[in-house]
């Protein structure tokens, strides 16, 4: 919507793809320096070593094979996304119904925000999309969109000449889609994901830890991202 749209259809379908390309390259690269950070530093010492055995090869059960499914996979995932799902649903319809003074809760805390916002390049809305985007990702821009127009309930824009002009008539600048996109790939996991961590690990300390990890880098990098670019903006 950003960097595409006066491009030609043929062309700006190719710019589009390098550029989703070149942030998943983004993103792998993080992944390895992370790594390697955390390998010098608090995981220095520990053996890295991974063993999976491989059950003995018997003839599949159907019936077993769905069950096993259902109980062990599906329900389970299912479980752990509603029980925070079901009180972050709440809370944003709460945030976004109950006005003061003409203006909902979740544009007070919005604009709380908002200078931290700026100074990654984002703002106030953004941020408070992100927090309440805890239980999924997928929910954080109908938040914004929520949000932007004052709406009591989560909605969404199929209209991308729309959704665009929603976001520019807000400010959103090549700069704050940049940093929105950079804070998407780096920010903390959802909660499912934390939940899973901590059953696997067993552990507070970890899961708070691959929590924390992400999302200070995703900030360092933003904030970096946002000043430098604002400069170069304002020297030229």
């Amino acid at each position: 919507m950003f960097f595409t749209g006066a491009v030609s259809s043929i062309f700006g379908s190719f710019l589009s793809s390098l550029l989703l390309t070149l942030v998943i390259l983004f993103g792998i690269a993080m992944t390895f320096a992370v790594s390697k950070m955390l390998s010098k530093t608090i995981l220095k010492g520990i053996p890295s070593s991974f063993a999976l055995e491989l059950p003995p090869y018997r003839k599949p059960q159907i019936g077993k094979v769905i069950v096993r499914s259902i109980l062990d996979r599906t329900l389970f995932v299912l479980g752990r996304a509603a029980a925070v799902a079901a009180p972050a649903g709440l809370v944003i319809w709460i945030l976004g119904n109950i006005y003061i003074q003409d203006t909902t809760l979740l544009n007070y805390c919005a604009g709380f925000l908002d200078p931290f916002g700026k100074l990654l390049g984002m703002d106030g809305i953004i941020l408070m999309a992100f927090i309440l985007g805890l239980p999924a990702n997928e929910i954080v821009i109908p938040i914004m969109i929520m949000a932007y127009m004052s709406m009591g309930q989560i909605t969404d824009i199929s209209d991308l000449s729309i959704l665009r002009q929603l976001l520019v008539d807000n400010g959103w600048t090549s700069i704050t889609a940049i940093s929105v996109m950079l804070f998407f790939i780096m920010h903390w996991p959802c909660s499912t994901t934390c939940l899973t961590i901590k059953k696997e690990t067993q552990s507070l300390k970890w899961t708070l830890v691959s929590f924390l990890v992400p999302t200070i880098i995703g900030i360092l990098i933003c904030f970096i991202f946002a000043n430098t670019a604002r400069f170069f903006t304002w020297f030229f």
